[in-house]
């Protein structure tokens, strides 16, 4: 395909922070990637570079944070020539491409939700999609609906189910004056606790727990966006510990 005008839209929602939403290249150097990294979405565009390296056409834009939320967001990337409007959220970023070349050419097959194994470093680095993609259009063909249908040819379609599993987590949210107090176990020897958490608050305290018997306590903690842990043991002289990340 060598196209002058490009309109891709989906909408997609993961709990990954990284992974390939879709990618296509051609034997020109062509190629354009939509992808998670760091739970931002990064758009990857070449629409063709020269060997002399006079003309260099990659061009990587990058928009929104914290997209790995498990909530659903939208993407529209609309192509005329050299200038892009990437929508996210209905929040639109136009951009022009580096370089001289305006058509988009490219020979192989376009995949959804990761890359082939093209022996290129850039192919091997890179995660597959984990997710939920719906409402997939590509230049007016409706991906999502003509996979349901098998009409895709040549398509090769790995392990897909047309439904949107939720996970099993349940969040807790926590304002500045709440907490949640649960009770210990005394006579245990190991102190282990996990969880995941998201703030845009740079200071704030995540757990606290005193040990049995007077022995000390455990602190976790965010102090100037870091998270720290502090533990403070009563009974021997190297009496606090603490861990910053």
């Amino acid at each position: 395909m060598k196209t002058l005008k490009d309109v891709i839209s989906l909408k997609f929602k993961t709990s990954e922070s990284e992974g390939v939403i879709f990618h296509g290249e051609g034997q020109q150097g062509d190629y354009i990637t939509l992808e998670l990294k760091k739970a931002k979405l990064v758009l990857n565009l070449n629409l063709g570079s020269n060997q002399l390296g006079s003309i260099y056409g990659h061009t990587s834009v990058m928009t929104g944070s914290l997209l790995d939320d498990h909530h659903w967001h939208s993407i529209i990337i609309e192509r005329h020539g050299r200038n892009i409007n990437l929508t996210l959220d209905r929040h639109m970023q136009h951009f022009r491409t580096n370089g001289e070349f305006d058509y988009l050419d490219l020979d192989y097959e376009i995949t959804f939700g990761g890359m082939p194994f093209s022996g290129k470093p850039s192919s091997n680095s890179r995660k597959n999609f984990k997710g939920c993609m719906e409402s997939i259009n590509y230049n007016g063909n409706n991906i999502t609906d003509l996979a349901k249908r098998k009409k895709l040819e040549p398509s090769n379609v790995g392990n897909l189910s047309f439904s949107c599993v939720e996970p099993h987590t349940v969040p807790v949210f926590f304002n500045a004056t709440s907490y949640l107090e649960v009770p210990g176990r005394p006579s245990q020897d190991l102190f282990s606790v996990s969880f995941l958490f998201r703030t845009w608050n740079p200071n704030g305290l995540l757990v606290f727990s005193n040990f049995a018997d007077d022995l000390g306590n455990v602190e976790i903690d965010i102090t100037e966006g870091k998270v720290s842990v502090h533990i403070n043991v009563t009974q021997v002289k190297k009496n606090r510990i603490d861990i910053s990340s």
